[in-house]
């Protein structure tokens, strides 16, 4: 843990439940729901935000909007290469999700989309195999969101 962020509370663990129901709840709402002043919720959320604990934004669903190929990537890596692969991964603006993962061989998941085959093949695919260290890459494809949920509260939640 760095040494400004601190472990949650039960205030920010409300505070991040109520936003994961309802993304566009007002600070005076949650304040009301937490019986927390206004100036305290804004406060908790600029802390929450600047540590990455969440990231407040719409999610949608890519392939209403336009991008027909969307999918996920196993990447492997050869020993010792893994961060440097995963910041040049950091720089395909078409990857949106990337983590680094356990299995029968070192590797990165990520997670894409792209407006067509082509910009997949040129933006993603292309760049990802001219990285140094980087052995193989498996895609899948979505064919369609099946369930998608991210109101799983925290680990702290005493729900």
């Amino acid at each position: 843990m760095k040494k400004d962020e601190k472990t949650l509370d039960r205030i920010d663990c409300e505070i991040i439940s109520l936003l994961q129901q309802d993304g566009r709840i007002s600070n005076i709402d949650i304040a009301k729901k937490t019986n927390i002043s206004e100036g305290t919720v804004r406060s908790r959320l600029n802390r929450l935000i600047k540590n990455e604990t969440i990231q407040i934004v719409a999610v949608s669903n890519p392939i209403k909007l336009g991008f027909t190929i969307v999918g996920h990537l196993r990447i492997n890596t050869e020993p010792g290469f893994i961060d440097q692969v995963a910041s040049h991964l950091k720089a395909i603006d078409r990857l949106w999700f990337i983590v680094a993962t356990t299995g029968a061989n070192t590797g990165i998941d990520a997670e894409f989309i792209a407006k067509d085959l082509e910009e997949f093949n040129q933006s993603i695919l292309s760049k990802i195999n001219q990285i140094k260290g980087v052995t193989k890459v498996e895609t899948t494809l979505t064919l369609d969101f099946l369930k998608r949920k991210y109101d799983w509260g925290t680990a702290n939640s005493e729900d």
